[in-house]
């Protein structure tokens, strides 16, 4: 899968939820690699600060990054809804200190991102699978977040408000396909005991019963409803049926739980990369999940490796199985070293080779020993180029493909008998003039054994 970013730009205004200030947004396609940025444009320079773990300042009610100058508060909707859509690459610009705060969910960003669309690019889209369990707990905050390998994205979160019309809740997401219509609309809320506090302490500047959900957690006298009314500028708030203020309905019956799915999902974006894992979060908020974030980067740094490794499932098939693969490559035994293709774009090609004892080299190559020889992963790779080069070619006419150079060749585990080497081949640049460009990668299981800079020249031949 390739990465994205937005067809066109899209453009916002309103006014912070905590700071009360007027704002403009506008957030504009960007280049591939460059992930989620914030510019300020109200500030001198323009400075920019990245959407990442390490430029988290504050998770007081909601998740403020900076870098030098450039902060900005309240990130956590746009992240999410950016995530969501599996959005890559964004510029977010800013006139003010607060990204808008909306109908205090990530909505109205949704319905606009779906309406210009994505733009597919021309580079590979980074997802981490995981390997292992990572396992975080907030012993003040009592909150607790895993994640556990899995083949697709899965989140659940567990809740508890201690309300007798809103105790434990949970809410949960399979695969993001059913973000926008299931988790987007959910709107941000607070607990009535929290109110005041939140008020006296200039919190919730922006706040009213138009972007936000204030929770009845216990019984309301007639007097405290009058001063409500008072706080929010209204003639007269209630308590409603669902346990809320004013006339307000829940758009979920668990529209708590699945709001605070909706910051996991914005806050564990600050990781800096995708994310193939099932996560369990229980009585998740900001300070909790932006630590599990930079928990989450730090692995990733660690084990940047596994990032690229495809992913083999034998059950599936194959996209070229080893007939076909014969037609493609002028190779034939005992030098044809792949077995089967599993993957197959213009950009990108994957392939499979079972290591055996039988193969024909090892009688010769450290008997007693045997290693399959680094440049015979090498010329696997050149193969399986082949492929990704003859396939982007004219059918109807005869290419032969050759390898004019191999640079920075490395060579980091032994490859032997039993091994299943997966290899990797992926377009550096547009094939111009018959020169292909590719960058090479050799993995058991997620264990990089070997990689290479490959060059090659498709030409035309004569039937």
């Amino acid at each position: 899968m390739n990465q994205h970013t937005l067809a066109e730009e899209i453009s916002f205004s309103g006014i912070g939820l905590h700071t009360g200030a007027p704002v403009n947004m506008v957030v504009k396609p960007a280049a591939i690699n460059t992930g989620i940025r914030f510019k300020r444009t109200d500030l001198e320079g323009e400075p920019e600060v990245r959407a990442i773990a390490d430029y988290v300042v504050s998770t007081n009610r909601c998740t403020t990054i900076q870098y030098k100058e450039a902060e900005v508060h309240t990130v956590e909707h746009i992240l999410s809804a950016l995530a969501g859509l599996e959005v890559d690459n964004a510029l977010i610009e800013l006139d003010n200190l607060e990204v808008p705060i909306m109908d205090g969910s990530a909505g109205q960003f949704v319905e606009a991102i779906v309406a210009v669309g994505r733009e597919e690019q021309r580079a590979n889209r980074k997802v981490f699978h995981l390997t292992e369990n990572l396992y975080f707990k907030d012993e003040e905050k009592d909150a607790e977040l895993m994640i556990v390998p899995s083949e697709e994205f899965d989140l659940t979160v567990l809740v508890d408000y201690a309300s007798d019309l809103h105790g434990p809740q949970h809410a949960h997401l399979k695969g993001l396909q059913d973000y926008g219509s299931e988790v987007a609309p959910s709107r941000t809320f607070c607990m009535l005991r929290e109110l005041e506090f939140l008020h006296s302490n200039n919190l919730i500047k922006g706040g009213s019963l138009e972007n936000a959900i204030v929770i009845a957690d216990r019984h309301v006298e007639d007097a405290e409803l009058d001063r409500l009314a008072n706080l929010f500028h209204q003639p007269k708030v209630r308590i409603s049926d669902e346990g809320i203020l004013d006339n307000n309905k829940l758009r979920f019956r668990n529209e708590p739980a699945r709001h605070k799915l909706l910051d996991v999902i914005g806050d564990l974006s600050l990781a800096g990369i995708p994310l193939c894992a099932k996560f369990i979060a229980t009585k998740p908020g900001h300070s909790s999940n932006v630590k599990f974030a930079a928990q989450i980067k730090k692995y990733v740094q660690k084990n940047r490796h596994m990032i690229d490794a495809p992913v083999y499932d034998p059950k599936l098939e194959p996209v070229f199985d080893i007939n076909q693969i014969e037609k493609f490559l002028p190779h034939k035994y005992p030098f044809l070293l792949i077995d089967k293709i599993i993957h197959l774009s213009e950009t990108e090609v994957v392939s499979v080779k079972n290591v055996t004892v039988n193969e024909p080299f090892f009688q010769g190559h450290f008997p007693g020993n045997p290693v399959m020889p680094g440049v015979l992963q090498v010329e696997a790779m050149a193969q399986t180029g082949g492929v990704l080069a003859m396939n982007v070619m004219d059918k109807e006419q005869n290419y032969v493909t050759y390898f004019l150079s191999i640079k920075e060749a490395k060579f980091r585990a032994k490859v032997i008998p039993g091994d299943t080497l997966v290899f990797k081949l992926e377009l550096v640049s547009p094939i111009r003039r018959g020169l292909c460009e590719m960058k090479g990668t050799a993995y058991v299981g997620n264990k990089l054994v070997s990689e290479a800079q490959l060059m090659a020249q498709v030409i035309r031949v004569d039937s």
